[in-house]
């Protein structure tokens, strides 16, 4: 058990630290969100005497992750990533009414001290490779939606400069698909992951591979729920007393990537499979709504992905109704 606890506030150009001693001080620190950086922060925590420490951060974008990778290197330190929304309800429990860098680092040591959040694994090299390529070949297709539109009411002194880059982004576009094929190919581990999900009807190639990049696995979740949770498709009720029976929703406290890249696969999953129509009847005849009804397959295929990853089994229809 660690006696000293580091909360990191991340920011795309710094990291402010706060560093809670074991008698209870808080030391702070401001250091770059570089390498240079982090070996600064490092060489901090030596001076302290905190060279063995747990560090927590929120998962925030990606701008943690280098400084994340770089402290969980170390065998002294222990890393937990949490989610963001768990840090402003212990600060709403704490009563904290000010809101700085400096503060929320300060309460993220706090949260770190006292409820001993999991550790946090790191990604081998092959998932970070693969979530980055996800990521760009993500960006592009958005970049090449965008163009299109603009082509359709361009004028002419811009009509081909438009034209040409969308030729661009077609090749580019290309070459990331068959870059990912490759590097899930090349991986032993990946590529067997991808032969159980194929099994899936309704879950294709680039849905795999934005499963496999986010660690949607028992490897990095201990169960079903909680890879639902991180990609925030976890129902939220609201209800008080007799008089309030709010529609249950979407809690949306997670990964919204994730929520994009299934949203097509359980409209196709629910109309085109018999699994998924089956899924979708029994749903509807209990008065759910057709959005409320595609919300709960993107929960479906998060559970039946981490299913077959975890029994090492093909997908079975018969399991469901099929």
């Amino acid at each position: 058990m660690h006696t000293s606890y580091l909360g990191i506030d991340v920011a795309k150009a710094k990291l402010d630290c706060a560093l809670r001693l074991p008698e209870g001080k808080i030391r702070h620190k401001v250091v770059p969100n570089t390498p240079a950086g982090f070996e600064a922060l490092h060489a901090w925590l030596v001076k302290q005497g905190a060279e063995a420490c747990h560090a927590c951060m929120e998962a925030t974008g990606i701008y943690w992750e280098a400084v994340a990778e770089f402290l969980a290197a170390f065998e002294t330190i222990t890393v937990s990533v949490v989610n963001p929304a768990q840090i402003k309800a212990f600060g709403a429990s704490q009563m904290v009414r000010t809101k700085t860098d400096k503060v929320d680092a300060k309460l993220i040591a706090q949260f770190c001290f006292e409820r001993h959040p999991v550790l946090w694994q790191a990604p081998s090299a092959a998932e970070q490779a693969l979530r980055a390529l996800v990521l760009r070949l993500d960006a592009l297709q958005t970049m090449h939606t965008q163009e299109s539109n603009r082509l359709q009411v361009a004028r002419p002194a811009v009509e081909q400069g438009i034209a040409d880059h969308l030729q661009w982004l077609d090749k580019e576009i290309k070459r990331l698909v068959k870059a990912i094929h490759e590097h899930i190919d090349r991986d032993p581990t990946l590529r067997e992951k991808q032969r159980l999900l194929e099994s899936i009807p309704g879950v294709g190639e680039r849905t795999i591979a934005v499963l496999l990049a986010y660690l949607i696995d028992p490897q990095h979740f201990p169960n079903a729920r909680q890879a639902v949770a991180f990609a925030g498709l976890d129902p939220r009720q609201h209800e008080s007393g007799t008089s309030v029976r709010g529609r249950p929703r979407m809690s949306k406290v997670g990964h919204a990537f994730l929520r994009k890249a299934l949203y097509m696969p359980a409209v196709a999953t629910l109309y085109r499979t018999h699994w998924g129509q089956h899924f979708q009847q029994r749903l509807a005849a209990n008065g759910k709504i057709p959005m409320i009804i595609i919300g709960a397959m993107m929960r479906k295929l998060v559970h039946v992905a981490y299913g077959v990853l975890k029994s090492g089994k093909n997908f079975d229809p018969a399991m469901h109704g099929a």
